[in-house]
């Protein structure tokens, strides 16, 4: 069995239509939406509707960890608009989820990043396509478990939930053999980003759920340049599997 895995894809739906180019399946682990990108201000839905030179300061705000900055420019340039925030975002979200919905091959295994907006997925998901989240599956003679969204944090991404909300659904796949999640375990080396130079939030629940239950294979993304791509927690080889949006590289599983 090859199993190819992408995370953070981010707008790029013509890398995603060849991930899964010589593998069984593909599974994703989220972060379809590209908002903002962090490298290339000119990318994304915010510098569409407000220009690169915006893009450039709401990130350098965001960087410097100025948040309340960074919410106010916001909503200055928001209120500019002739249309309502929501209606514009969903709109741009809705031409994303299109393309990237349609770049995915036959089957793909599929949760949310903490960017995605799970609601609108069942409108863009196709035959062939599973939605899963707090879930598992059998492939290829081993269980896969699923736990989508990301825990909250001052950026105030649209799938952030509740620690306790998040420990559930790890809770619910009980033992699996392949845990596959948008964000990491709560380990430094795992939760560092060595280009933000900031920790992201990782999951003490999943960290446990590892220690307890011994996967195979704990599978992940959401940090875009960890301090570590992988390592061990005992017996289970933890993996970030790239950003696949400036990679464009799907991360490779046999068994």
């Amino acid at each position: 069995m090859r199993v190819h895995v992408v995370s953070d894809v981010h707008g790029n739906a013509e890398d995603l239509a060849r991930a899964g180019e010589g593998a069984d399946a593909l599974i994703c682990l989220g972060d379809l939406v590209l908002f903002l990108d962090y490298a290339d201000h000119s990318r994304g839905i915010f510098p569409d509707l407000f220009g690169a030179e915006n893009a450039g300061r709401l990130v350098e705000l965001r960087t410097a960890r100025r948040f309340d900055e960074a919410r106010d420019l916001g909503r200055r340039l928001w209120a500019g608009l002739d249309i309502d925030r929501d209606t514009a975002i969903e709109a741009a979200v809705r031409r994303q989820y299109a393309a990237l919905f349609a770049a995915f091959p036959t089957p793909t295994y599929a949760t949310y990043g903490n960017v995605d907006i799970p609601r609108m997925w069942p409108e863009f998901a196709r035959p062939g396509t599973t939605v899963l989240d707090g879930e598992r599956i059998e492939l290829g003679g081993l269980v896969v478990g699923f736990v989508g969204g990301g825990l909250r944090t001052p950026m105030r991404t649209p799938y952030e939930i509740s620690d306790e909300e998040y420990a559930a659904k790890v809770e619910a796949l009980g033992d699996v053999d392949v845990l596959c999640t948008h964000i990491p375990p709560d380990v430094p080396e795992l939760t560092y980003d060595t280009v933000a130079r900031r920790f992201e939030r990782g999951s003490r629940a999943l960290l446990d759920a590892i220690r307890r239950t011994r996967p195979r294979y704990a599978l992940f993304g959401h940090v875009h340049q960890p301090l570590a791509r992988r390592m061990r927690i005992g017996s289970t080889e933890c993996v970030n599997v790239g950003h696949f949006a400036s990679t464009g590289r799907p991360f490779a599983l046999e068994w």
